[in-house]
């Protein structure tokens, strides 16, 4: 464990917000099941794991954004590996769509690559926070309320 101000955060807690942050960029992973696991551990409260998970995520989709914003100098360059045709493609939904779009930043296999369009096409980052922190935090919320009900 390792201390964060008066706070002293535990393995469980940093692992869950490892998996969360891991979870969000374009690495296979998953931290839904790990929440479950920790709510059910009854060590933490609810609130505080759903915090701690969605801060990760958030981050996580930050660093996609990040990652889009670094690569839109690059985006015609050879060795990109998204050819012209999915760019182009992507902008479109994502045109069409709009910011909207962001609240399925959640959605496993879409979200992720969502996240990074919005950094390629230049979405505002603080526009891109709050609905992507919307977006995490009611995934989070849902996987909280069922996992809770069911115990």
């Amino acid at each position: 464990s390792w201390r964060c101000g008066r706070f002293r955060v535990g393995g469980a807690l940093t692992g869950l917000f490892l998996a969360a942050f891991i979870a969000a960029t374009l690495l296979p992973a998953q931290s839904e099941a790990l929440l479950a696991y920790l709510l059910v551990q009854s060590v933490h409260s609810a609130a505080l794991l759903v915090a701690v998970a969605t801060l990760g995520n958030v981050l996580g989709s930050c660093v996609n954004w990040g990652l889009g914003r670094f690569f839109r100098h690059y985006r015609h360059a050879h060795w990109f590996p998204v050819s012209a045709r999915q760019q182009a493609r992507a902008e479109a939904l994502y045109r069409r769509y709009g910011r909207a779009s962001l609240l399925l930043s959640w959605v496993p296999i879409i979200g992720d690559p969502i996240t990074c369009v919005a950094g390629l096409l230049g979405e505002d980052l603080r526009v891109f926070v709050l609905l992507v922190t919307l977006a995490k935090a009611g995934r989070y919320c849902v996987v909280a309320g069922i996992t809770l009900a069911a115990i």
